[in-house]
């Protein structure tokens, strides 16, 4: 079955007085990845709260930190795939506060039909997003943030660093090549 556009999601609205999302008849949200963000952000907050010390939580991509960080930060692997980069990170940032969120088309890629496939659909086709970026890492001041803008990234391909620039969200964007773009003060996160 040939991939054809998200029907209605230009249509889906935000109302911020009464902090709804609008979402027309016929349109399906899936927050899958935008619930694990969530989940990082309340867990890390809770947590240092009731341990009274600074704290770390990684869901899969998504890290979060609250509370005080130890003496020079919060060490973050960042990579294409999280878990090799623990090992190998492609680079490591250094973070006192807020939350870094990677998303990509490395990792979780299939076959079918002869072409390779990934998990990250642009709507706006219905089909994976145009091969730009295998890899969009953001900085901001919440996990569900740094998820939405992270993926956003994906999604926009080309326009992705302006995007990001103008909203000062930290970037790191590995184009297929491996060629690195940062934004808005990601050299600011220490990348060591």
């Amino acid at each position: 079955m040939p991939a054809v556009p998200a029907p209605g999601w230009w249509r889906v609205q935000w109302n911020p007085t009464d902090r709804e999302v609008l979402v027309p008849i016929g349109v399906e949200l899936d927050l899958g990845a935008t619930a694990k963000a969530l989940a990082a952000d309340r867990i890390a907050v809770r947590a240092a709260a009731a341990a009274g010390c600074g704290v770390l939580v990684s869901l899969g991509g998504d890290v979060r930190v609250a509370g005080g960080a130890p003496s020079g930060g919060w060490r973050i692997a960042v990579g294409d795939d999280h878990v090799e980069a623990l090992a190998e990170p492609d680079s490591t940032v250094i973070v006192v506060s807020g939350a870094i969120a990677t998303s990509g088309t490395a990792v979780r890629t299939w076959r079918r039909a002869g072409r390779t496939l990934h998990h990250i659909v642009d709507p706006r086709t219905g089909d994976v997003a145009d091969p730009c970026w295998r890899t969009a890492g953001v900085a901001a001041a919440t996990c569900v943030d740094a998820n939405t803008a992270s993926t956003a990234a994906i999604v926009m391909g080309p326009h992705a660093p302006a995007w990001l620039e103008q909203r000062h969200l930290p970037a790191r964007l590995v184009a297929l090549d491996g060629t690195v773009t940062t934004t808005a003060g990601w050299a600011e996160l220490g990348e060591i």
